[in-house]
């Protein structure tokens, strides 16, 4: 029961970043499903189950609150499906012994991608109200979907950055847009799972648990993705993520590392996670007090006469 409840807190965490910055969800619970021991397969076919329901209640709650471009979320979640499909296929044949690492490599890749993108970058909003073309959705979707099913997570930190490095569509609708096209990866790659595994594996308390946190958290995510600063919560999540999995793969026997040098590894990449986190809050409040200082003063209006 205690795991139980743990899950349903993550899930419900996860969601609320996810719905917030269009990304983490699959990512951070599929990490905390393998720190507990889960098959590799099994536990991304666990969470893609429960973003089943995760992702149409998101979308949902994002389309009420005009999140949402349509023309993206058809241009992307098709190909995304497509590839979502695939990649479950893909790590449905492998062994436990590859899968795990192979996993946490991309995890861990994905993280220090975010970490990074949100940290040193931020966001670019010079092209907003240019479209989005086929030829640049098309195989970002496929990607992002691979990714997707491959690493328990990527629909997001590959579609949700790469978009918004676009410039051309406001970052509200761009989480709103990778949400709401999530709900077919979701379907397509537990499709996969299931063909690739039956139910072997697959904890359905597990994925209900995961559910039940993410839809408490989808409605309350929609609304605060107008409140909270993209870039300090990106810098967050991927810190999260990065040292999640570098403990995993620090930890594999093949390696042959002693406890001390884990220990020191781990505690550097937090100190240097810590600081990535505080010079994103640092440049937020300084491009906020530059747009203050921008701003016109209104107009004094004029003493009334007599």
């Amino acid at each position: 029961m205690r795991s139980l409840i743990l899950l349903a807190l993550v899930g419900l965490a996860a969601q609320l970043v996810d719905g917030s910055l269009g990304m983490a969800y699959g990512v951070t619970s599929t990490t905390l499903l393998l720190a507990i021991g889960a098959n590799p397969a099994a536990a991304s076919a666990t969470v893609h189950l429960a973003e089943i329901g995760t992702t149409l209640a998101s979308g949902a709650s994002h389309w009420r609150f005009k999140n949402v471009d349509w023309k993206v979320v058809a241009r992307i979640g098709i190909p995304g499906a497509i590839g979502a499909f695939a990649g479950a296929t893909f790590l449905s044949w492998l062994s436990t012994e590859i899968a795990k690492p192979l996993m946490s490599v991309l995890l861990l890749g994905l993280g220090v991608y975010v970490l990074i993108r949100f940290t040193v970058r931020g966001l670019r909003t010079d092209r907003l109200g240019q479209p989005l073309r086929k030829r640049f959705l098309t195989p970002l979707g496929l990607v992002a979907g691979f990714m997707d099913a491959t690493g328990g997570g990527g629909w997001g930190p590959v579609g949700t950055p790469a978009i918004l490095a676009s410039g051309r569509l406001e970052p509200r609708k761009v989480v709103g847009s990778i949400d709401t096209s999530e709900f077919f990866v979701a379907i397509a790659a537990s499709a996969g799972f299931l063909l690739g595994l039956g139910t072997a594996g697959i904890d359905p308390a597990w994925a209900l648990a995961l559910l039940i946190g993410g839809l408490i958290a989808a409605p309350i995510a929609a609304w605060l993705v107008r409140l909270v600063p993209p870039r300090v919560l990106g810098s967050a999540v991927g810190g999260v993520i990065v040292v999640t999995n570098a403990r995993t793969l620090l930890s594999l026997d093949s390696l042959g590392l002693g406890g001390g040098v884990i220990t020191t590894v781990l505690a550097l990449l937090v100190l240097g996670w810590i600081a990535a986190v505080v010079h994103s809050l640092r440049e937020h409040r300084r491009a906020v007090a530059e747009a203050r200082d921008e701003a016109p003063e209104p107009e004094e209006a004029p003493a009334l006469a007599g």
